[in-house]
């Protein structure tokens, strides 16, 4: 079972469907990363085994986020993004989870599809 990491642009409320889930999850506000540049929080989710879950369409750049190099990314690419909408995005991601390898990929969502791009 994969471990989370939510990006500051990411509610509690919205970290709190996967951990009601049973995961792991921990936030970047919690660990006081906030404000911190995208390289330390990606070396932070790389330590730890943590895949992140972030609104930041930065980090949907394989040139400088190569998903064989992180336990995974999931990008939230959404029209609308306030914190109902990203919850009902992540609860439809929760049977994908059981079923989808996340180590080494991109997944990029939106409110109808996931696209995944594997490493190289």
């Amino acid at each position: 079972m994969a471990n989370f990491k939510f990006d500051e642009n990411m509610s509690d409320a919205a970290a709190s469907v996967l951990r009601d889930a049973g995961y792991d999850v921990m936030t970047v506000h919690q660990q006081r990363l906030g404000g911190r540049p995208d390289q330390q929080v990606m070396q932070v989710c790389q330590q730890e085994g943590r895949v992140l879950v972030t609104l930041d369409l930065d980090f949907a750049d394989i040139r400088a986020y190569p998903p064989e190099t992180c336990p995974g990314l999931i990008v939230l690419r959404l029209a609308r993004q306030d914190v109902n909408t990203i919850k009902a995005v992540l609860a439809r991601l929760l049977l994908l989870l059981e079923t989808e390898p996340l180590e080494s990929r991109l997944w990029i969502v939106d409110e109808t599809s996931v696209r995944i791009r594997d490493e190289g």
